[in-house]
């Protein structure tokens, strides 16, 4: 696929009303309603999601997917098949809050990416340091072990999304040069090591707003965005869409 890949992560927002009159907003706006743009909605709200973006060329995501990959006695889980069913296009795995809140760590994780891939699913596995781990100087260790999954994934299409830890939701945004230079050296050690994807793609995340979004998506190997709370506005997520479809 050429071009940007922008998700838009919503977290633990919206209500039942206001995540449909998200969508409808970028359902009218052909800025946002591309094939290259998907929002990552509670889970709660996927299926009234889906109906709505039958059709459309707007993606739809979740924000985690179970690791059990079969039917069964898992209370509270939402397997692979069941996003799918839904029209669940994409699967954020191993965001940093579920890494850090639910103990998320790479069993759990390839579990994930191998059940969304076997469903259908493009798994958008996310990476990153914590400020300490920055300054210490371990970020690239750090960042190489998590991505130390994908020398054993199934065959498949998959996303990285590289999120500093220290630059989400606090207005800190990591310099055009980490960026870069993290965003290669991902690319570098996948090449090396990851299993092959059918086209891999490094999406930047990290308080990406309208406005640093298109000086981020011009730096060099920056695939794409993974935006946070800027996704909740139409007018913001608009205006970075807008910044990426410049460059597609």
């Amino acid at each position: 696929m050429a071009g940007k890949l922008i998700i838009g992560n919503w977290k633990m927002n919206t209500r039942a009303q206001s995540a449909q009159s998200l969508v409808a907003a970028l359902l009218a706006d052909p800025v946002c309603n591309q094939p290259w743009v998907g929002v990552a909605a509670p889970a709660v709200y996927l299926a009234a999601l889906g109906a709505q973006l039958a059709g459309q060329a707007l993606q739809l995501s979740a924000q985690d997917v179970s690791s059990f990959s079969a039917d069964g006695a898992f209370t509270g889980e939402v397997s692979a098949a069941m996003l799918r069913d839904v029209g669940c296009r994409y699967a954020l795995v191993g965001h940093s809050e579920r890494r850090q809140y639910f103990g998320e760590a790479n069993p759990a994780l390839l579990s994930k990416m191998n059940n969304a891939m076997a469903a259908g699913l493009v798994p958008v596995l996310c990476v990153g340091e914590t400020l300490a781990e920055r300054e210490s100087g371990q970020y690239l260790e750090v960042i190489f072990s998590q991505l130390a999954i994908l020398a054993e994934v199934s065959a498949g299409e998959y996303v990285i999304a590289y999120e500093p830890v220290w630059a989400i939701g606090t207005g800190k945004v990591a310099s055009l040069e980490q960026i870069a230079e993290i965003h290669t050296a991902i690319k570098t050690w996948c090449l090396q090591n990851a299993k092959p994807s059918a086209n891999i793609r490094v999406l930047y995340g990290g308080s990406v707003k309208a406005e640093n979004a298109e000086s981020i998506l011009k730096t060099e190997n920056v695939d794409g965005a993974l935006v946070g709370g800027a996704s909740l506005d139409a007018g913001s997520f608009r205006m970075i869409c807008q910044a990426a479809g410049k460059l597609i």
